[in-house]
C-alpha cells in the first residue's frame, strides 16, 4: 500500500446511501479504522474481493467498518436499484454510498477498479491498494493500527440497516437456459446456487443442488453451488459453469451425482505465453458452449476463452492473452474482456464481451478472432444500425437462430437481433431487468430477465411476450 497520512475526504454524495437507512460522515467512525472500497457492480475483480472483504469484516468486526463507494462505470451501473439489485445479488453486508459522478473517486484519486482505501481511526488516510488479494495486504496494517491505537479504538457495533429482497419467488436472479432431447429446460437459479429442471409450463421437475452457497460434491440433493451460471449437456452428462467457485462442476444426470472436474475453488491466473498445452483452472466461467467432445468456457475472470476435452476431463487455453482489451487477431494474440456468454454455428464461436460491450466471432477453422460490434472498454451506449455504427452496454447473452445473433444487451435491458448478412443490429424486446441467458426452443425465444427474477418466452412472429411462471 502507499504510505502518507492526510485528511480523508468527506464520501458523501448527493445521490445517498444503500444498505442502510441514513447516511453518514467519516466523523461518524471516528474511532474506527475505515476501508473504503471503490467497486462498478459489472466488474468481475470487483467482484473477486468481495470474500476478502467479507473475511476482514468478521475477523475485525470491533475495529473495522466497510464502506462500498459505488463510482459506476457504465451508465445503467448509476442507478440506484441497479446498484441495490447487486447489493442483493452479492450478499453484500456493508453500506454503499452511490459515487455515481466520480466526486468520491477524484477525491482519492482512484484511478483503477477495485481500489480500495484504508482509513485510521483519527480519519487519515495512511494508503490505497487496487486489484484484487487484498486480504494478506490490508491484514497486517489492521494489526498495527489496533495495536497503536488500543484503547482509543471505538469498538461499539454500527447496527447498518441492510437492503432487504423483495418478496420470496421460485427464482432469484435466473442466469443462463439450455434445452434437453426429452424437451425439458435446465435453468440456472443462480440466486438460490442451484440449477432447476423444468417443463416448457415453468412447471419444476426435479432440482440440483441444495440452495446453500458452497462447495461440495455429493448426491444432487446435497452438493452446493455458488452462483451457477453456464449449462451445457453432453449425454447424460450436464456441465455447470460455477463461477464463485472458480469451478466446473459435473451433474451426472443417471446417478443424480455431482462432482468437480475442474477447478480447486482458488482464482487461477495465465498471461501471454504462461501454460500454454497444460492443464488450466477456470476463473470465474460463465458460460459454455458445445461442439462434439470440446467444451468451450467463457473464463470471464481471466478475459479468456478455455476448451475443455470431454475424453480426458482436463481444461486447455484456447484464445486470450489473459489481458483486458478489445484486440483482434490470432488466438495467442486476441484479448477479451470479461467473456460471458457463448453461442457455436458452423464453426463460428460467438461471444458477448461485456465489459468492451462487444460482440466477438472466434473462427475456428482460421484460429482467429474478429469483433463485429465494440469500440473499446470505455465505449457504449445504446445505439441500433450498421455494425460499425452501433453500440452496446455490457452485453452478456447471446444465442443464433435463423442465420441471426440475438443478443441480450444486458444494462440496456434490451433484446437485439445482429443480421449478419446485412450487418445491421435492431431492439427486438425493451424494458427488460439486465437480462442474460438466451435459448430459441420449440420456436420461441426464451430469456432470463435477471433481476426481475423472470423466464420469459417471446413468439418472434406475432411479437407476443409472456413470463413462464416457474414454480416448485
Amino acid at each position: 500500500m502507499l504510505t502518507g497520512r492526510v485528511n480523508a475526504p468527506e464520501i458523501n454524495t448527493r445521490h445517498g446511501w444503500l444498505n442502510t437507512d441514513r447516511g453518514y460522515t467519516l466523523k461518524d467512525f471516528r474511532g474506527k479504522i475505515v476501508l473504503l472500497d471503490f467497486w462498478t457492480f459489472g466488474c468481475i475483480n470487483c467482484q473477486h474481493i468481495l470474500p476478502d472483504l467479507k473475511r476482514l469484516e468478521q475477523e475485525y468486526a470491533q475495529e473495522l467498518v466497510v464502506i462500498g463507494v459505488h463510482s459506476a462505470k457504465f451508465t445503467a451501473e448509476k442507478q440506484q436499484n441497479a446498484i441495490r439489485q447487486a447489493i442483493l445479488k452479492f450478499g453484500i453486508e456493508h453500506p454503499v454510498v452511490n459515487d455515481a459522478d466520480f466526486e468520491v473517486w477524484k477525491q482519492y484519486a482512484v484511478n483503477a477498479w477495485p481500489t480500495v482505501v484504508l482509513i485510521d481511526p483519527d480519519g487519515k488516510v495512511i494508503g490505497q491498494k487496487p486489484g484484487e488479494g487484498i486480504y494478506d495486504i490490508i491484514k497486517p496494517h489492521l494489526d498495527e493500527l489496533i495495536q497503536t491505537f488500543g484503547d482509543k479504538l471505538n469498538r461499539g457495533s454500527f447496527p447498518f440497516k441492510r437492503e432487504l429482497p423483495a418478496s420470496a419467488t421460485t427464482l432469484s436472479f435466473p442466469s443462463k437456459l439450455i434445452s434437453a432431447p426429452d424437451g425439458h429446460l435446465f435453468l440456472s437459479d443462480s440466486g438460490h446456487n442451484r440449477i432447476l429442471k423444468i417443463d416448457t409450463t415453468g412447471q419444476v421437475l426435479d432440482v440440483i443442488g441444495s440452495g446453500q452457497q458452497g462447495f461440495t460434491d455429493g448426491p444432487a440433493t446435497e452438493a452446493t453451488f455458488h452462483e451457477p451460471h453456464g449449462l451445457a449437456l453432453h449425454g447424460s452428462a450436464l456441465y455447470v459453469a460455477d463461477a464463485k467457485n472458480n469451478a466446473l462442476r459435473k451433474v451426472d444426470l443417471n446417478t443424480k451425482q455431482v462432482s468437480t472436474v475442474a477447478g480447486t475453488g482458488e482464482l487461477s491466473y495465465y498471461f501471454f505465453h504462461e501454460d500454454i498445452g497444460v492443464p488450466v483452472n477456470p476463473n470465474s466461467p460463465w458460460d459454455l458452449a458445445l461442439d462434439g467432445n470440446q467444451l468451450y468456457i467463457a473464463s470471464a475472470g481471466n478475459h479468456q476463452i478455455l476448451r475443455m476435452d470431454l475424453q480426458t476431463q482436463r481444461v486447455y487455453r484456447f484464445a486470450g492473452t489473459g489481458r483486458e482489451a478489445l484486440a483482434d487477431g490470432s488466438l495467442s494474440e486476441a484479448a477479451f474482456n470479461q467473456p460471458s456468454g457463448l453461442a457455436l454455428v458452423d464453426r463460428t464461436l460467438y461471444v458477448a464481451d461485456p465489459e468492451a460491450s462487444a460482440i466477438r466471432a472466434v473462427d475456428l477453422d482460421k484460429a482467429s478472432v474478429t469483433t463485429l460490434i465494440g469500440q473499446g472498454l470505455f465505449e457504449f451506449g445504446d445505439e441500433d444500425g450498421d455494425f460499425e455504427e452501433a453500440y452496446l452496454q455490457h452485453c452478456m447473452g447471446i444465442a443464433v437462430h435463423g442465420g441471426n445473433l440475438y443478443i441480450a444487451d444486458t444494462y440496456n435491458g434490451k433484446i437485439k437481433v445482429m443480421d449478419l448478412a446485412k450487418e445491421r443490429i435492431k431492439t427486438l424486446v425493451a424494458g427488460l431487468e439486465e437480462p442474460n441467458g438466451l435459448l430459441f426452443y420449440q420456436g420461441l425465444l426464451w430469456l432470463t430477465n435477471t433481476n426481475a427474477h423472470e423466464l420469459w418466452k417471446v413468439n418472434l412472429e406475432t411479437g407476443e411476450r409472456e413470463i413462464v411462471p416457474v414454480r416448485l
